[in-house]
């Protein structure tokens, strides 16, 4: 069996840019945020990072893009990872939606989409645990089922402060992400981009289920409110404390809960190529 990541020590990345950049980026197991102008080249090094993964998550594959990690533990053989993106762009395969749904109309609609499979399978798995933990017949056994079923209720008390002010609540008799919204019940599809967008985000976090896991996030502020990219970085690390993130951003508000040491400049992990 593959041994899993914790976290990533170091990305090193050979001849970007057409070979005459090469990048080495120190990462700290928790929060990374990459800065810069326009344009240097943030999204392309999150990028190589990814498409390298080839949503397997074997770090082996990432050779073949010229990019190099150094994980904890040293010997790991494979990385949990997803990616977050900004934009709400329309969804482009028309047979796509035609097949699975037609008010799916945006990227976000769709990361949405599939995210609700996994939180209906993340809740079968929470409720078969639970119940293994009650047949156990230990005498913490109510205390530690009640454990299992609380970042759930977390990620629901989140999003219920969150939407509180446009009046919206969770419906938490439902399996379904629903919300009710003064007597109307509203489908994720209904919500607002940025709505849509902390949605995704919490619900991606959610559904790792506690487990080490790094999330790539590509100028996630776009979408959302001021207060919320303010509380993002907190509302991740509260949800699971043992994700890593890895994230491009132009906005201070994101990182002015205390992040500002955790923000590196482009140019100060990039070197050029000897020819």
């Amino acid at each position: 069996m593959q041994k899993y990541v914790d976290y990533i020590k170091q990305i090193e990345i050979d001849s970007l840019w057409s070979g005459v950049k090469h990048i080495v980026w120190d990462l700290d197991p928790k929060v990374n945020i990459l800065s810069g102008v326009n344009g240097v080249g943030k999204s392309t090094i999150i990028n190589k990072v990814v498409k390298g993964l080839h949503g397997s998550g074997e770090i082996t594959s990432l050779m073949l893009k010229g990019v190099r990690l150094k994980v904890s533990p040293n010997d790991g053989e494979k990385i949990r990872f997803d990616v977050i993106r900004s934009f709400d762009r329309p969804l482009m395969n028309s047979d796509t939606i035609s097949k699975v749904d037609m008010s799916l109309v945006t990227e976000l609609d769709w990361q949405l989409f599939q995210l609700q499979r996994k939180y209906l399978d993340y809740q079968v798995n929470i409720g078969n645990r639970m119940i293994q933990v009650l047949q156990s017949g230990q005498p913490d056994a109510a205390e530690r089922a009640q454990q299992l079923s609380r970042p759930k209720k977390l990620f629901q008390d989140m999003l219920d402060s969150l939407f509180a002010d446009t009046g919206k609540t969770i419906i938490r008799s439902e399996n379904e992400i629903r919300f009710s919204q003064i007597g109307e019940t509203l489908v994720p599809y209904q919500l607002s981009s940025g709505e849509k967008q902390m949605l995704c985000i919490l619900l991606t976090v959610l559904v790792e289920d506690n487990l080490p896991y790094v999330l790539f996030m590509d100028e996630p502020e776009v979408s959302l409110h001021f207060e919320w990219q303010k509380q993002l970085i907190d509302l991740i690390l509260k949800l699971n404390p043992n994700i890593q993130l890895i994230m491009t951003t132009h906005s201070p508000a994101v990182i002015i809960n205390g992040w500002g040491g955790h923000v590196t400049e482009v140019t100060d992990i990039t070197s050029e190529d000897s020819v």
